[in-house]
């Protein structure tokens, strides 16, 4: 029965959503002008206020052809928004009890994980959640973890071991800040990378496996996997580079540490999974985590007393695969890679929030474009929770 009234509620706030999209000609021009400014092949977004969907759409195209509208529907890579996803998985496991995030990671690994400058500090999962590990993503290595033209062939705890064990195949002291564990904040993919695997050992299955059973099949996301093989790749958006005025397609990818950044998701899908974590981990009658957990992903986790030394508080602050962005005036994730821009953000009070997907990366000038579709999004967000 729960069921029957989740699928209910969704339908009922995407019909909703539908009929406010031709409700709304002068934020469709401007994403439609802003588009052709910047060679911008397919876009879609939502827009979400008081945990529901007021507006939704796409606009573009999926294909190079420009057969293929972009769709709220259509699947694409989101880079770094995949790092909730694992943050999510990683506190039911702590929730469960099979993990703590200030234990040494050691104890959950079958292999060390050591900063030869700083042999005796341990490394947590919680300086894992919050880029402060002191590892670092030494990018001769890292680059080669992308795969164009297929999924990863390279097993995650293989590299992972390669990478962290002295006399492994991408070992070098230089894997490792000079820094103490908390003492800088540096992004670091593998570092997230490895959180995954730690939550694979602790719940004994795959992230994209745990993940399809305890996020994306509860709350009705069919259209998310995070391996092509787990998708409608015939609904899944070509990737495109803008440059020079030119927009030019590139090679589906994966890659091999896929925890970073190697979900593919829809907006439709998306916006389930943003509005249960803005609504203390509920959508649609369905928990996907529980409230204490869900508040603590979100909670700033540097304080007067323990903040990185080089991320000062103007900066903004960091939740656990929770970030804040525009100063500290945003706060969700958002991710970049080849032919992906993506944003997933809220505000402080969880009103207002929108998601943004671009299957096209842009460069210098071009890149302004991105900020005033998402500001324009973000205005019509504020104007339908003040008017609604």
């Amino acid at each position: 029965m729960r069921r029957s009234i989740f699928w209910l509620a969704s339908a009922l706030a995407l019909a909703s959503s539908s009929a406010l999209q031709s409700q709304t000609p002068a934020l469709d021009s401007l994403i439609t002008l802003k588009m052709t400014d910047a060679n911008v092949m397919g876009l879609a977004a939502a827009v979400i206020v008081d945990k529901k969907v007021v507006w939704m759409k796409g606009f573009g195209y999926a294909d190079w052809q420009r057969t293929r509208p972009f769709m709220p529907s259509t699947v694409m890579n989101v880079a770094s928004i995949a790092k909730p996803f694992v943050g999510v998985a990683m506190m039911r496991a702590v929730a469960a009890g099979k993990l703590s995030l200030d234990s040494d990671v050691n104890q959950y690994l079958p292999f060390r994980v050591v900063n030869p400058y700083r042999p005796a500090e341990r490394i947590t999962l919680r300086h894992l959640a919050t880029h402060s590990s002191s590892i670092t993503d030494r990018w001769e290595v890292y680059r080669q973890t992308y795969r164009f033209g297929g999924d990863p062939t390279e097993p995650l705890g293989e590299f992972l071991a390669a990478y962290f064990t002295p006399g492994g195949k991408y070992y070098a002291k230089d894997n490792f800040l000079e820094a103490r564990p908390g003492e800088l904040r540096e992004y670091s993919n593998i570092g997230a990378a490895l959180a995954g695997y730690i939550v694979e050992r602790a719940v004994g299955a795959p992230v994209n496996v745990y993940t399809k059973r305890n996020i994306f099949t509860p709350l009705g996301m069919t259209h998310s996997g995070w391996f092509m093989r787990e998708v409608d790749m015939m609904n899944h958006s070509t990737l495109f580079v803008s440059q020079n005025g030119q927009t030019v397609p590139i090679l589906h990818y994966g890659g091999t540490t896929y925890p970073d950044g190697g979900l593919r998701t829809s907006v439709e899908d998306l916006s389930k999974f943003f509005i249960a974590m803005l609504n203390d981990g509920a959508f649609g009658g369905v928990r996907i985590l529980d409230a204490p957990s869900a508040a603590e992903m979100r909670r700033f986790q540097f304080t007067d007393g323990n903040r990185p030394t080089n991320f000062p508080a103007e900066d903004g602050n960091s939740g656990l695969f929770w970030r804040t962005k525009f100063n500290g005036l945003r706060r969700g994730h958002g991710g970049n890679d080849p032919g992906v821009e993506v944003e997933m953000l809220t505000d402080e009070s969880r009103r207002v929030g929108v998601i943004y997907f671009s299957n096209t990366s842009l460069s210098g000038t071009d890149r302004k474009a991105t900020g005033d579709i998402f500001n324009a999004l973000w205005k019509y967000g504020e104007t339908q929770r003040k008017n609604p």
